[in-house]
């Protein structure tokens, strides 16, 4: 007990470095304003990326539906404070509570029928799911004008900044960490690792497969109430199933079942995107679908377990006995290459 409380004691002060680093480098100038809009989206991406962690990465559920909470999230927070808030941080508090509870509830009602799928049956399945959301939304003016439909919603306050965004970043990995490294979330690794195994040995798979797809949806919902408090703008385009792609990208390519893996590819995708959108211009918009797939295969081919390889740094290293213990070819699936 009294070397996890030094655990956390020693995280959160290196969290409050590298708080403080990037925080005097903003007051500098060093990053300037347009670069802390990449940074702040960089700390969104991580905690939408930890939601599909938990789901694919840990509890090996293929998902393509993410964006789908996330979009749901950002329109129900952005709807409250644009409607009831005005500025007003009670509200905006509640908003943020509303987004989180849309993603949550929205992955269970949607998780509970098609959870009974497996592999790229519920990939597929989650992908119309979030084709259907993103619809919805272009058409949502029809019943709820607020929410802009097509043309998207304006005029929403910037509310979040990076002090805030960086306290709910380092939030959520506490989340996903503590749960993980918990009872539930061991039944949920479990699941991963064999399913049909996990069953015999008396867990219930499909109410853990909810729980994980569930708290996955919450981070995602989150994720989506802080853009539409950050952002003056939302559009359905931006929560597309390219968005799920990206998410995907990110968790895979860092290494399923790694917080590290994922927390550092999604602060490093979100900033390789940008730098390519540099180099290629309007031509990135374009050639994105092909830069993504290019740069799946290459890791895929260089290094099918990920850039983490399922490994943790630090505190969020687990106990060993949590570890899991891969059978020969077990990599290859869970860099997404086998069944």
């Amino acid at each position: 007990m009294k070397r996890k409380y030094n655990q956390t004691l020693v995280i959160l002060i290196g969290a409050a470095v590298v708080y403080g680093l990037l925080k005097a480098l903003i007051l500098t100038g060093m990053i300037g304003d347009y670069w802390q809009l990449i940074l702040d989206e960089a700390l969104i991406t991580t905690i939408g990326a930890l939601g599909l962690s938990i789901i694919y990465g840990f509890n090996g559920q293929f998902s393509l539906g993410q964006a789908a909470f996330y979009g749901m999230g950002a329109y129900t927070a952005g709807a409250i404070t644009k409607a009831y808030g005005h500025g007003n941080w009670v509200w905006f508090a509640g908003a943020l509570i509303a987004g989180t509870l849309a993603g949550a509830v929205v992955s269970y009602l949607i998780g509970r029928p098609i959870l009974r799928l497996r592999s790229d049956y519920l990939g597929i399945a989650t992908l119309g799911f979030g084709i259907i959301v993103t619809v919805l939304l272009n058409n949502a003016d029809k019943v709820i004008p607020i929410l802009g439909g097509a043309i998207g919603m304006t005029g929403l306050r910037h509310m979040v900044g990076f002090d805030l965004l960086f306290l709910f970043t380092v939030g959520s990995i506490f989340v996903v960490r503590n749960f993980i490294q918990s009872s539930p979330g061991r039944a949920v690794v479990s699941i991963r690792e064999d399913e049909i195994a996990a069953d015999a040995m008396g867990i219930d798979t499909t109410r853990y497969k909810t729980m994980a797809f569930v708290l996955g949806g919450a981070l995602s919902g989150l994720a989506g109430a802080l853009y539409a408090h950050r952002y003056p703008y939302l559009n359905p385009s931006s929560f597309d199933w390219l968005q799920s792609v990206n998410f995907l990208l990110i968790v895979v390519l860092g290494g399923l079942g790694s917080i590290t893996g994922t927390v550092v590819t999604a602060i490093g995708w979100v900033f390789l995107l940008e730098g390519l959108r540099f180099v290629l211009g309007q031509q990135f918009i374009d050639f994105r679908g092909v830069i993504y797939a290019v740069l799946l295969v290459v890791v895929i081919l260089l290094r099918p377990q990920g850039l983490f390889g399922g490994k943790e740094i630090g505190f969020l290293r687990p106990p060993s006995v949590l570890k899991p213990a891969l059978r020969p070819g077990k990599e290859n699936s869970h860099a997404g290459i086998g069944g």
